[in-house]
């Protein structure tokens, strides 16, 4: 898959970034994340996950805002992680009206409650506080279309994976990606709950 084939916006963007043409192995993902499969996507650092994950992410959600429910939910390791990756989603979405927010410990609940009741389109969250959201009802997964973890590595961490698993459990049809450098035993559970479609997609050596 080239990128002369997505949304026009999205393609400006790239282009605007400097991005000539997809690595091998995001012309590997990118077509099987947008037939709307769930993936474990694994492949070493510097291979273009993550530039990948944000690019189908805003493909999906068609490069603009719509109603208030989040349609895109990407779990982080943790603070660090979410604020680098919002940075990286705004450098695209520019020129695009899609709404990101962060949510993570450090932050009032009740204010992060309201941020998002007023209309998000992509959260970025550390486990523990998107689960705690969740429990006080801090946010709507009804519109729900991804479920991502990135850099899924953080699983191995006690206590979080219980965090992930619960949103699943809840919520209707949606496409799930994991996005790590190997598959980790914490990462294998997941099969056993809302992964057991996935394909394993490896970078080639």
């Amino acid at each position: 898959m080239s990128f002369k084939k997505l949304n026009p916006l999205l393609k400006e963007a790239i282009e605007r970034l400097g991005y000539e043409s997809p690595t091998a192995f995001q012309k590997k993902i990118l077509p099987k994340i947008k037939s709307g499969a769930d993936l474990y996507l694994l492949a070493p650092e510097d291979s273009g996950k993550t530039t990948a994950m944000i690019i189908s992410v805003i493909q999906k959600l068609n490069s603009e805002a719509f109603e208030d429910s989040p349609r895109a939910l990407i779990y982080v390791k943790d603070k660090e992680a979410a604020l680098e990756l919002e940075q990286k989603f705004k450098e695209f979405t520019r020129e695009m009206d899609l709404r990101i927010y962060c949510a993570y410990e450090e932050q009032n609940i009740d204010d992060q409650k309201d941020d998002i009741y007023y209309g998000v389109d992509i959260v970025i969250a550390t486990p523990k506080r998107l689960s705690k959201l969740f429990s006080m009802t801090g946010i709507h997964l009804g519109q729900l279309q991804l479920f991502i973890l990135e850099d899924a590595e953080f699983l191995s961490k006690p206590g979080l994976i219980d965090d992930v698993v619960r949103i699943p459990m809840s919520i209707n049809k949606c496409q799930y990606l994991v996005f790590a450098e190997k598959m980790e035993p914490k990462m294998k559970r997941l099969q056993d709950m809302f992964m057991e479609r996935a394909q394993i997609v490896k970078m080639a050596k």
